[in-house]
């Protein structure tokens, strides 16, 4: 299984263009230790030839630009992405779709809910159909009961997917906002059949269920969320009233952090943060947050970082 970190930033990129926090402020000065990110996104691949995209960024013009093996290589009109799976509606997530238009048709994976928001609230789906016939919805059918799911994926055969509910939060233009649904937020947990590998992709994780514990300790690799150090983090600076949990995201510091979570697991686990928000200390790797990380065994996504497993 091959993995391309296209993006590591959450919302609005590293600097995002408004913000004048301490982080963006550090980065568009030049200062050792910030490096600018790109919104978050990864590419998976079986064959090195073939690539799933999961989660399209508004980014991803320049991510595909900086990924050779996203490029055209074959044909007059090509790309190396076979498919698109999302594994939510969030506009970071899905606004990329749009640039992708000249691509179309594109098969598309997602949940029912997913496809939803994005046929009503945010109505990618009908609008791209004036495009060469445009998203081709793929169901990700989630078990009520078990709130998961096996499936495969055309473009990556030698690879097993399960797409399991996280408690996270719908968007803000879904009538499902603040009272989430199974399949509003999913996490993947990908296994390479052949090699007996495996990862686990959660870059939207609200709390943890003793569900998503059990697959994270299987997994050799985990890939999950790390916006935000304190969960009160943007009420401090005065940007937001909201909190990491209303955001639907679980903050790194604190007795019930990712970071005790993710301490939790087999020495054997690696360890990666991705969906880094612009606020948060850790982009900063002169911080002393950052050095808590390196303590603690845990890395930080950035863009171009591809994992082979």
């Amino acid at each position: 299984m091959q993995v391309l970190i296209l993006g590591s930033a959450a919302g609005g990129g590293f600097p995002q263009w408004n913000c004048n926090c301490p982080n963006c402020q550090g980065v568009r000065a030049g200062q050792p230790g910030l490096t600018p990110r790109t919104q978050s996104s990864i590419a998976i691949s079986s064959d090195g030839e073939r690539w799933l995209l999961c989660n399209a960024s508004p980014d991803i013009r320049a991510q595909i630009a900086a990924n050779p093996e996203l490029q055209p290589r074959r044909g007059i009109r090509d790309s190396g992405i076979a498919e698109i799976l999302l594994v939510d509606a969030q506009i970071d997530h899905v606004t990329g779709l749009l640039s992708l238009r000249e691509g179309c048709p594109l098969d598309v994976w997602c949940t029912p809910s997913v496809h939803r928001d994005l046929s009503s609230g945010f109505p990618l789906f009908p609008m791209l159909q004036h495009w060469q016939g445009g998203l081709r919805w793929q169901p990700i059918e989630m078990d009520v009961e078990s709130r998961r799911v096996g499936f495969s994926v055309p473009s990556c055969p030698d690879l097993r997917f399960t797409a399991v509910a996280l408690d996270s939060n719908a968007p803000p233009y879904s009538p499902r906002r603040g009272s989430p649904a199974p399949g509003d937020n999913l996490g993947l947990f990908i296994e390479d059949i052949a090699n007996a590998t495996s990862l686990l992709y959660a870059p939207g994780l609200g709390a943890l269920d003793d569900e998503i514990r059990t697959l994270m300790k299987q997994a050799g690799c985990v890939l999950v969320d790390g916006t935000l150090w304190h969960d009160d983090e943007l009420q401090r600076l005065g940007i937001s009233r909201s909190s990491g949990a209303d955001m639907g995201h679980l903050a790194l510091a604190g007795e019930r952090g990712m970071i005790r979570e993710l301490d939790a697991l087999p020495a054997t686990t690696r360890r990666i943060l991705i969906h880094i928000n612009n606020t948060n200390p850790i982009l900063d790797e002169t911080s002393a947050e950052r050095a808590v990380l390196d303590e603690h065994g845990i890395e930080v996504a950035f863009d171009g970082m591809r994992l082979s497993l």
